[in-house]
């Protein structure tokens, strides 16, 4: 035991100056004994720090602090120390007060005996020491007896805590073929224990699972691959746990665990290769540019960056016609159409495709190759094509002054389609909308229908359709553009009407008038016209004119001394002529009037009025002169108005004729034919009849008929074409104006050049009645039902040709 006097020694070498001292020696043998659990080598380490501890004593013995174990178990409060002043004589007189951290709370103290005790169960881990104050006061007067000291209470350490791994569990990733002892991850575990105070808080670190894949650093918590050649294909997740055990591993120490969660991450050490060596597709041959006929698709092992491939075409006939591209998403090379096909070309290709990895790592390079190839073979389907022209373009050039029926170019199109079915041709009417052109439905002649015009339309873009006969669906199409060329068909004439005024007191040589002249033809080499004067005033004693030979000319004065009175207005004729083959000319007037003018020249006057009337007429005989003239014209109107009425028509209406009408026949008639029942109002009115200009139009007669015979002379027959002399028709009909406003059906007797006898046909007994109407039959009677019937309107919807 301690003395009190080592105490005070103590003390005083402190120089407190204070008799107030703690007892705070307790029996070693019960502080070890409390301190559990200790091996037998802590205790001897103990026991040698106490023995130094006497013999050094002035450097070991710290006079203001008390140790107490933590986690006591016992039910008795745990005494910690002794407060003691030099002023107790042991007769309780000294009141011993404790203040500071946990007074009264976690500590208490025997005011009489000084001795304080624990009163709660201690934790180093929340709470290593306290801080504490002690005074000694007179219990009769409450006067400090000691001035007020300050202690310390710290709570010794066992080993109450496992380590534990606060960031677990763990998420690693090592490459997978990773050579043996490529570090993975730390994990990193901490003990709660002191740890400046025994083993409580060495930690050794112990793989539990995962072995033989991967092992730990027992001091620093490393994993690493234990095994080499560990494939991600084979196995890709791994689950190791780790141990972390204090006291150094040793037994009775504490363990906590974590799982480390490993997976394999992905290198490019496995080859693709293609499941099928051969692949079979088809494709339409109509198929577009860029459409897709199939996929391959070379299989790799590997995943992201590793997997990526290269789809190319090595080898193979259909190397030109097809192409081949990767899709980044499946990886899957698709073969698309690089050139139109054709199965009448060629029906079959054959493709070798090679897929490869883009991304090599050389330290695999021996497990390659890393590419591999396949063989495509690629089937061309037949599909019904429509008709295609050749070439795909046509230009022509076509003078204006073409007949109408002229070839002028041979539109050629075939079927592709090994069939070959017939075509036939037409024009897309929207593309000539003033029907200038057509074209032969079985030879693709291109004719022209009208006549052509520069100078209302000089370019025409027309297309031509060629149609298959058996399927009508499949129609193709050409471009034709049309440049109509010139020709010298227009005369060169005035551009706009000139008038001209002369002086009284003109000189001979005077200029009058400068004249130009307008040609809408366009000739290669530019306008040129000759100016001169008409035939008929070649010898004008009046003017002249003089061609500038720059497209213009001046009128001139030939004399001198003009005068109102004699003529007041001169009408000169020029002739006008351009430099076009055949030349053309036209002759242009020039009004030239003859004006009064000053001393300067400036005109006065150009009426001759104020010479021409008489001096004795005055404003009111003039007056009463139109006044009667007017009267005149009034009267002459009358009577022909009167004349006219009286030459009108006396006309019955049907109802009103009450007679009967005997129509006599000399002859047995035409039979179904003679369908034009006798004129009744020729007798009525006989001169009505015998004034008519023409004679009245039967119904029953064809209008074809009588065209032939008014338009067609019969050299025209012999000489033209049929196409040429269809469309001759075919431009009289458009033209006439006096043609009925309703569609007919054209008959044409000719057979072609040298048919000089008549048609022989049958076109012209097939005939319809649809153009004549034989309703009327049924207001006949019963007698005339039967054939009311047969002629009469069907009920039916009539048939679309």
């Amino acid at each position: 035991m301690w003395t009190t006097g080592r105490m005070s020694n103590a003390k005083s070498r402190l120089g407190l100056g204070t008799s107030l001292y703690f007892w705070a020696l307790m029996d070693l043998t019960t502080t070890v004994l409390s301190s559990t659990p200790m091996t037998g080598v802590e205790l001897k380490t103990l026991f040698s720090d106490r023995a130094q501890s006497h013999q050094r004593s002035k450097r070991s013995w710290v006079w203001n602090q008390f140790f107490v174990l933590e986690e006591y178990t016992g039910t008795d409060p745990l005494y910690v120390g002794k407060l003691h002043s030099d002023m107790d004589r042991g007769d309780g007189s000294i009141k011993y007060i404790l203040s500071g951290e946990g007074a009264g709370i976690v500590f208490t103290i025997d005011d009489t005996t000084g001795d304080i005790h624990a009163i709660q169960r201690l934790d180093r881990e929340e709470r290593a020491q306290y801080t504490l104050r002690a005074q000694a006061l007179d219990r009769r007067t409450g006067r400090p007896m000691e001035p007020e000291s300050e202690f310390i209470i710290k709570i010794q350490d066992i080993n109450d805590n496992e380590p534990k791994f606060l960031d677990g569990p763990y998420i690693a990733t090592v490459p997978e073929m990773s050579p043996v002892g490529t570090s993975v991850i730390q994990v990193t575990a901490t003990d709660a224990d002191d740890p400046t105070y025994g083993n409580s808080a060495r930690v050794v670190y112990s793989i539990l699972q995962g072995q033989p894949y991967f092992s730990v650093d027992s001091k620093t918590g490393v994993i690493r691959t234990a095994l080499m050649n560990m494939d991600r294909e084979a196995k890709e997740y791994y689950e190791v746990i780790i141990q972390a055990k204090d006291m150094g591993g040793q037994l009775g120490g504490l363990a906590g665990t974590t799982t480390v969660n490993i997976t394999l991450s992905d290198v490019n050490d496995n080859p693709p290769r293609f499941p099928q060596k051969h692949y079979q597709m088809s494709v339409l041959e109509s198929a577009p540019i860029s459409s897709t006929v199939g996929r391959v698709f070379a299989k790799d092992l590997d995943e992201g960056i590793n997997a990526e491939m290269k789809y190319t075409i090595v080898d193979g006939d259909g190397a030109d016609t097809f192409d081949i591209n990767t899709d980044p998403n499946f990886q899957v090379g698709i073969i698309t159409v690089k050139k139109p096909l054709s199965f009448e070309s060629k029906k079959s290709y054959t493709l070798k495709v090679e897929g490869a990895n883009p991304h090599l790592e050389m330290r695999f390079l021996n497990l390659g190759p890393f590419q591999d190839t396949t063989t495509v073979h690629i089937n061309v389907e037949d599909v019904d094509e429509p008709p295609v022209f050749e070439p795909g373009f046509y230009f022509v050039e076509v003078p204006e002054d073409v007949t109408i029926g002229t070839t002028i170019q041979i539109i050629s199109a075939k079927d592709p389609d090994v069939t070959n079915n017939s075509i036939r041709y037409s024009i897309d009417r929207s593309s000539d909308p003033g029907r200038f052109f057509y074209v032969d439905i079985t030879t693709g002649a291109l004719m022209t229908a009208r006549p052509l015009d520069r100078e209302e339309f000089s370019w025409h873009n027309i297309t031509v359709l060629a149609m298959e006969m058996n399927n009508p669906s499949q129609v193709g199409s050409v471009a034709v553009t049309i440049k109509v060329l010139d020709v010298n068909d227009n005369a060169p004439e005035f551009p706009r009407f000139y008038e001209a005024f002369i002086c009284e007191n003109a000189k001979a040589g005077q200029l009058i008038q400068t004249v130009s002249a307008v040609d809408q033809d366009d000739p290669h080499n530019g306008q040129h016209f000759y100016y001169s004067l008409a035939p008929e005033a070649a010898n004008n004693p009046n003017f002249t004119v003089r061609d500038n030979q720059d497209n213009t000319a001046r009128i001139l004065t030939r004399r001198s001394g003009f005068r109102q009175q004699e003529q007041s207005v001169f009408y000169l004729p020029i002739l006008i002529a351009d430099s076009g083959q055949p030349v053309l000319s036209s002759t242009g007037t020039l009004t030239i009037q003859v004006c009064s003018c000053n001393d300067d020249g400036h005109v006065m006057s150009c009426s001759p009025e104020a010479y021409m009337l008489p001096v004795s007429l005055s404003r009111g005989a003039l007056i009463a002169i139109l006044a009667c003239i007017f009267v005149l014209l009034v009267l002459v109107l009358l009577i022909l108005s009167m004349r006219r009425h009286r030459k009108q028509p006396y006309i019955i209406d049907d109802d009103e004729n009450i007679h009967e009408n005997i129509v006599r026949y000399d002859d047995e008639g035409g039979g179904e034919e003679d369908t034009e029942a006798f004129d009744i109002a020729a007798m009525w009115n006989p001169r009505e009849a015998q004034a008519g200009a023409a004679p009245r139009t039967r119904q029953d007669m064809l209008p074809e008929i009588e065209s032939l015979s008014r338009y067609v002379p019969q050299t025209c027959a012999v000489s033209s074409t049929v196409h040429s002399y269809v469309l001759a028709k075919l431009y009289e009909a458009d033209m006439d104006l006096w043609a009925p406003p309703f569609d007919s059906l054209q008959t044409y007797m000719f057979e072609g050049d040298g048919s000089v006898a008549g048609s022989l046909s049958s076109l012209q007994s097939a005939t319809s009645d649809s153009e004549q109407s034989f309703d009327f039959l049924t207001d006949w009677g019963p007698r005339f039902r039967k054939l009311a019937e047969l002629y009469g309107a069907s009920e039916g919807p009539a048939p679309v040709w």
